[in-house]
């Protein structure tokens, strides 16, 4: 008789156990990024024809714009991350690169903050390590530093009196040459608002392209245009500018 009451409450926890389990309620996390210039919104429709006045009071364009982030984050309120795989390569001219799904992108349903790498930190940004990128030709130069770029952006500024180009690009930083040493120069983007996410989600991440030429640093494009890549001031420059660049939008359920 012992045995047959052992055997029932044996049995008893495991449904319970089972039914804990069960109340989870884990859910499935994207990103989707959008971009604009002081929220008048860039994408591949107008990336190239679009002319717009930076904070230097220049008239710029572009040609090119692409950007990678990393390490993308989810904080839960009692200090849980959860960490996603993988990073976002995204290129303007290219409307399917604006959207990021991890492929571990389950959580549970809950109250987060959300964070990520600009570019890639010192463990991610090893040289030559990614096929997709090399074939991107993404790799900054060696003599730079080497690894990968974080941002490419190009075109032209001073449109409607004398147009010269400008090569916007953001990597690791050359402190010296001889002898070679050189600078991290990513940044973790945290965003202090609170993210509920109570079912499936799509959380928006707006990018503001305005803030790389305004905020802390007012950028002269007569005086830093091209080669901006050697240039260690310019680097720490577009390092600190960034942390402004981003923004939370919506979060679709």
């Amino acid at each position: 008789m012992r045995k047959i009451f052992y055997l029932l409450m044996i049995s008893i926890l495991g449904l319970a156990s089972c039914n804990d389990d069960d109340s989870v309620n884990n859910v499935v996390v994207d990103f989707t990024f959008t971009h604009t210039w002081d929220g008048i919104a860039i994408d591949n429709n107008n990336l190239t024809t679009i002319e717009v006045t930076n904070e230097n009071g220049e008239i710029m364009n572009f040609t090119r714009l692409r950007y990678l982030v990393s390490r993308f984050e989810l904080v839960s309120n009692n200090g849980t991350t959860f960490a996603f795989d993988g990073y976002k390569f995204t290129d303007l001219s290219d409307a399917s690169s604006y959207h990021f799904a991890p492929e571990n992108n389950t959580v549970p349903a809950g109250t987060y903050t959300l964070k990520f790498i600009w570019g890639f930190n010192e463990e991610d940004n090893i040289d030559g390590e990614y096929l997709d990128l090399n074939s991107a030709s993404w790799n900054w130069p060696a003599p730079l530093g080497g690894g990968y770029h974080f941002l490419q952006m190009d075109g032209q500024y001073n449109i409607n009196t004398s147009p010269s180009n400008y090569n916007f690009h953001n990597g690791m930083a050359r402190v010296s040459e001889t002898p070679p040493v050189f600078e991290q120069n990513f940044v973790e983007i945290a965003f202090i608002a609170p993210i509920e996410i109570s079912s499936n989600a799509s959380i928006e991440v707006i990018m503001n392209i305005a803030e790389f030429f305004k905020n802390p640093h007012r950028w002269d494009l007569n005086v830093l245009d091209t080669p901006l890549m050697p240039n260690y001031t310019a680097q720490k420059m577009m390092q600190d500018n960034v942390e402004t660049v981003f923004s939370l939008g919506a979060v679709t359920q």
